[in-house]
């Protein structure tokens, strides 16, 4: 299967919030990827961000992220990025988020 942008973010999904129990997709955590074309294969960018500044989840969401997505094949590096700007906020989560957080 080819490297996507579409791709990418169904791969992201399996990294989980271990305070929220909810997919980083879903929390609408990533902000971009972007593919570039590298000597050694597909070069992934990805900006994220975390629901607060503080968040103490945030290392093992960058390590989880890197590590799916270093693991598609063709795929020879991954950068991710925190980003705060836009500011995070729960209009970003997906209709499935909600209700799994009972945010209606």
């Amino acid at each position: 299967m080819a490297i996507s942008e579409e791709r990418i973010i169904e791969e992201l999904k399996q990294v989980i919030d271990p305070e929220l129990f909810v997919n980083i997709v879903d929390l609408g955590l990533i902000y971009a990827v972007r593919i570039d074309d590298a000597d050694a294969g597909k070069a992934i960018a990805i900006d994220m961000t975390m629901t607060s500044p503080a968040c103490p989840a945030g290392p093992q969401l960058i390590a989880h992220s890197r590590k799916v997505i270093s693991a598609l094949e063709g795929v020879a590096s991954v950068d991710v990025k925190i980003v705060f700007d836009p500011p995070w906020s729960p209009d970003r989560m997906t209709d499935d988020a909600r209700d799994q957080l009972g945010i209606f």
